[in-house]
Parts: structure tokens; sequence; C-alpha cells
């Protein structure tokens, strides 16, 4: 019988070896460093029926991230990365907006539903070449994938004439700066996307053949999964959802800049997709610990503007507190550091143990090639 010290580091230990233990322990951490600064980090105040405060504007302002960073997940879950989604959100933002200032009536809800879908249809398109180098050509995903983040910032500026384009159409302005139930109108396109993932992941095969491929692509290939098209369907996901952010984006500014939209937008979204705990080395994913991870980047972002850490040094603060993050993740870091392995008596616990004679005994099955 176990004494109750040791059922409680049992407990502690199956509980900080949870995926999502340490980033949501350092998103928690980085909420009350805002609080010395601003008292009223936490209050959530209701003005001319919409919900306003710090905690909104950290969702409403990192739901682009999350929307991008959710399907990055994917392709990283498949060994492959993708480095071309900044572009895509520059992309779709400069062709929706662009068609809808050359219209008459910018507020005609049929234009403004055209304009998107033109915009989201280009996104899935460049999500399709990228999967098509990378599954059909067997180029390497990062390069790639490369090759959209440098020519699609010029096809953007080339759709924009160079020049930001402004529009004035409140059915639009909608999806990224208007509010529904109280709530920015984002925070619903984020729960639908999310709620879609999980449920077309976790609740179908869906999830598990995309880790297979990404745990092995040939095996799989060889048992009959079709690697090559859950390579190219995960491409033009997370270009769609690159696409959904470009729109969000233009929609909460009014206009498209081809320029700067998005611009390391991708980075973030690694650095989310890892602080989450999904391996870049491909297999299992975290679609929760991705937005976990997103929430922590955004947050990260409003604590270095919160405590005034001077902008030319933001960069390197926040890279700081990334590497404690994916330190604080590294099962050997902490071993070294925490003694994560625990008293000598669990380690002896947990050892396997020995095999029975009956199991020695059993005969070997060899397979001949």
């Amino acid at each position: 019988m176990s004494t109750p010290s040791v059922a409680t580091t049992s407990r502690w230990r199956a509980l900080t070896h949870h995926n999502l233990f340490w980033p949501v322990a350092v998103l928690i951490a980085l909420l009350l460093v805002n609080v010395p600064f601003t008292p009223d980090f936490f209050a959530i105040k209701m003005t001319d029926g919409h919900l306003y405060g710090s905690l909104v504007s950290i969702v409403l302002f990192g739901s682009p991230l999350i929307l991008v960073a959710v399907g990055m997940t994917l392709v990283i879950a498949t060994g492959g990365i993708d480095l071309s989604v900044g572009a895509v959100v520059a992309i779709t933002g400069a062709l929706t907006c662009s068609y809808i200032s050359d219209q008459a009536d910018q507020n005609a809800l049929a234009g403004v539903f055209l304009a998107m879908g033109i915009g989201l249809v280009a996104a899935v398109v460049c999500g399709l070449w990228n999967g098509f180098l990378v599954a059909r050509m067997g180029i390497q995903p990062i390069i790639a994938t490369l090759i959209i983040m440098v020519a699609g910032r010029g096809v953007a500026q080339l759709i924009t004439d160079g020049q930001i384009i402004t529009i004035n159409s409140e059915p639009y302005k909608l999806i990224g700066g208007g509010y529904w139930l109280t709530l920015p109108f984002s925070i619903f396109v984020v729960a639908a996307v999310v709620a879609v993932t999980v449920a077309l992941t976790r609740r179908t095969a869906l999830g598990l053949l995309v880790e297979s491929v990404g745990g092995n692509a040939e095996a799989s290939r060889l048992v009959g999964i079709r690697s090559r098209r859950i390579k190219i369907m995960v491409y033009m996901f997370c270009a769609l959802c690159a696409g959904i952010a470009g729109l969000m984006i233009s929609s909460n500014t009014s206009a498209a800049d081809g320029n700067n939209a998005g611009l390391w937008i991708e980075l973030d979204a690694i650095l989310a997709v890892v602080i989450g705990g999904t391996s870049l080395l491909g297999g299992r994913f975290s679609i929760g610990g991705t937005v976990v991870g997103a929430l922590v980047i955004q947050t990260l972002t409003t604590t270095i503007y919160t405590i005034g850490v001077p902008t030319q040094t933001n960069l390197v603060f926040k890279a700081v507190v990334v590497i404690i993050v994916c330190l604080l993740q590294s099962p050997k870091f902490r071993a070294k550091v925490f003694g994560a392995n625990g008293p000598k008596g669990l380690r002896r616990a947990a050892a396997p143990a020995p095999a029975t004679p009956a199991a020695d005994a059993a005969p070997k099955m060899e397979v001949s090639r």
C-alpha cells in the first residue's frame, strides 16, 4: 500500500507531465505579471453593450495567430512546415479589399461575400501548390513554402499596386472588428474553426492518419494510407486558416497592406505550436496546446508593452521567455534541474517487470523478405 506522500508525489508528477501543464502555468504567470503595472488588468467592463478589458483584448488580437497556429499544427504533425502563411494572409486581405473597393456599394452583402470567397479560394490554391510541391514533387517543406513566402509578398504588392487599400464596409468590418452577443465576433470565428478542427481530428480517423503520416510517411503508404493526399489536405487547410486570418486582420483595420499584413506571423505560429507541446519532428499533436501557446505569445506581447520593455529589446525579451517555456517542457531539462525522475523508490516502482519464463520461451516470429 502506498503512503499518502508517495501518492501525492505520483499525482504531482502526472500533473506536471501533462502536455498542457507548463504552457498553462506560463500563461497564468504572464497574466499575473501584469497586475502590479495594471491593477484592473482582470477587470471586464460593459460599455455600449460590448465587453471590454485586457483579457478580451488578448483573445481579440490573438485570434489571427490562433487560426494560423491551428493550421500550422496539422502541417507540423505530418513532419512538415509552412513558412508561407504570412504571405497568404497578405494575399487574401489584398484580394478581398481590392474587390470591395471597386464596388459601387461597399456595404452590399453579395459583393462582400464574393470578395471573401475570392480571397479564400486564392488562399486554398496557395495551400494546394505547397502540398503539390511537398507531396508530389518531393521538395523539402521549408523550401517549397519559402517560394510563396517570398513571391507571395510580391503578388500582394502587385494586387494593391504597392499602396494601402482602404475600404468602408460595415458588413466586412464585422469579421475582425465587430461585436456579437457582447463579444468580439472574431472570437466566435476562432471558436468555430477550433471546434471543427478538433471534431475532425479527434472524433474521426483523420487525426490518427495525420499522426501516422508524421510518424512514418513511407510505412503509412505501405499499409494503404494515402500519405500524399493527407499532406496536400493539411497544407490546404493551413492556407485556409491563414486566409481567414487575413480576412480578420484586414477587416479589423479596414485596409489591406500587402507589405506588412501578417508579417512574421509564421514564426509566432511555429512558436505557439512548439509551446503547445507538438513536436517539430511530426507525429502526435495537440490543438488545445496550440491554442494555449498562441495565447501565451499574445499575452507575452501585451506584457512587454505593459511593463514598459524598450521597443528595441522586446524581441530579445520575447525570445528569452520562449526559451524558458521550451526548457520547462523538456523532460531531460526538468530531470537535471528539478529531479523530475522522482525518488529512487518511485523509479524502481515504475521499472518494467522482468519477463516471465513463459514469455522467454515463446517462439519468435521471423519475417522473410
